[in-house]
């Protein structure tokens, strides 16, 4: 999956981005206070993207 697809899933959930590290993007969701680390890669594996939206509380993509 593409960065971009999983970032406008995230977006479209509520979740907003947090802040940028070095290799990582911190978003959060505001209505449970959860946050989870997106790697800045141009392909993100399936398994990690479901795995973020699991660490967020959000529909799996």
């Amino acid at each position: 999956m593409k960065l971009r697809q999983l970032t406008k899933h995230l977006e479209k959930h509520g979740c907003e981005f947090l802040k940028e590290g070095s290799r990582h993007s911190r978003w959060w969701n505001p209505e449970r206070n959860l946050r989870a680390s997106v790697p800045r890669h141009t392909e993100i594996d399936n398994n990690l993207a479901r795995k973020i939206c699991k660490e967020l509380e959000i529909p799996r993509i």
